[in-house]
C-alpha cells in the first residue's frame, strides 16, 4: 500500500484554506498594511535625503568606511538627472523605489521572525523538552528548498508581497531561534547562581542576567535572520513580490544581462549595508554586555 505524503499535505492545505479563511485574510491584511506602511515611510522623503540619513546611521553605528560605502552604494541606486553643456546626463541606476520595497519586505519579515523566534528560543532554552521538539522543526524549515514554501503560500495568501513575506519568514526564523537558545544556555552557572543567591525571581534572572549576557549571540542571530530574509528577495519575486528581485527575474526570463546585473548589484549593496549595520550593533552590544566573573 502506497502512502501519498504529498497528497496528505495537499489535503491539509485545502482544509486550512476551507476552514481558516478569515484567519489567513487577517494575516494578509496585517502583513500588507505593515509592508505598505514601511514602504510609504521609506519613500516619503526624497531619495538623496534618505541616502544622507542612511549614511549618517552607518557612520554613527559602524565606521567611516561603511558610511562612505553607504553613500556611494545607495547613491548608485538613485537616479539624478543634470544638464552639462546643453546635454542631459543621468547618474545612477534608478532602482530607489524597488530598493525601498525590498527593504520594507525585509524589515517586515525580519520583524515577525524576531517576534516569534526570540520567545521560542527563550522557551527552548528553559525547557529541554521544548528544545527537542523545536530542533527537528527548525531543521525542516532550514533544509526544505525555499521554492517549496511558495506553493502553499500562494494557495493560502494569493500572489504578491504577502506570500513572499510568509515564505521569507519561514526561511529566516530558525537562526534567531537557535542562537537565542544557544546564547541563554551559554550563560555561566556562576552568574546564574549569584543572581539566585541575591533572591532574583525567574523573570529578574531572565531579563537582568541571562538576556543581557546572551545579547551578543542573540544579535548574531538577528544578523543571520536579516541576511537570510534578503536572500529570499529573488525567490519571492517569482510570485509577484515587488522589489529588487523583479529586475533579476526579468533579466533571466528575457536574457537581459544588464538588467539582471543591476538588480543583483542592488541586492549586494543592500546586503552589505544591512550586514555591517547589524554586525556593528552586535559588536557594540558584546562590548557593553556584562561578563561572567
Amino acid at each position: 500500500m502506497k502512502i501519498s505524503i504529498g497528497g496528505a499535505f495537499e489535503s491539509l492545505i485545502q482544509w486550512l484554506q476551507d476552514n481558516l479563511g478569515p484567519f489567513f485574510d487577517a494575516v494578509t491584511a496585517l502583513i500588507g498594511a505593515t509592508t505598505t506602511g514601511l514602504e510609504e515611510a521609506l519613500l516619503f522623503l526624497p531619495p538623496w535625503v534618505m541616502v544622507l540619513l542612511f549614511t549618517a546611521l552607518a557612520g554613527w553605528v559602524s565606521t567611516r568606511g561603511v558610511a562612505a560605502f553607504t553613500f556611494i552604494g545607495m547613491g548608485l541606486l538613485t537616479e539624478a538627472e543634470f544638464v552639462l553643456f546643453g546635454t542631459e546626463f543621468a547618474l545612477g541606476m534608478g532602482y530607489w523605489t524597488t530598493t525601498m520595497q525590498t527593504l520594507s519586505l525585509i524589515i517586515t519579515a525580519s520583524l515577525f521572525s524576531l517576534l516569534v523566534g526570540i520567545p521560542t528560543g527563550i522557551w527552548a532554552a528553559k525547557s529541554d523538552v521544548v528544545d527537542k521538539v523545536v530542533r527537528p522543526v527548525l531543521d525542516f524549515m532550514q533544509t526544505m528548498p525555499p521554492f517549496v514554501y511558495l506553493i502553499p503560500a500562494v494557495v493560502l495568501f494569493g500572489l504578491g508581497t504577502v506570500p513572499g513575506v510568509i515564505a521569507t519568514f519561514i526561511f529566516a526564523t530558525p537562526p534567531c531561534v537557535r542562537l537565542t537558545n544557544l546564547g541563554i544556555r551559554q550563560v555561566s552557572d556562576e552568574a546564574i547562581e549569584a543572581a539566585k543567591s541575591f533572591g532574583s525571581t525567574p523573570s529578574q534572572l531572565l531579563f537582568k542576567v541571562e538576556l543581557p549576557m546572551a545579547l551578543p549571540t542573540i544579535l548574531a542571530g538577528v544578523n543571520q535572520t536579516v541576511l537570510l530574509a534578503l536572500s529570499m528577495v529573488v525567490i519571492a519575486a517569482l510570485i509577484g513580490s515587488s522589489g529588487l528581485g523583479q529586475p533579476v527575474v526579468e533579466g533571466l526570463q528575457q536574457l537581459r544581462i544588464g538588467k539582471g546585473f543591476e538588480g543583483g548589484l542592488g541586492i549586494v549593496i543592500l546586503a552589505i549595508f544591512l550586514d555591517r549595520i547589524t554586525q556593528a550593533i552586535g559588536e557594540k552590544a558584546g562590548a557593553t554586555a556584562p561578563q561572567p566573573s
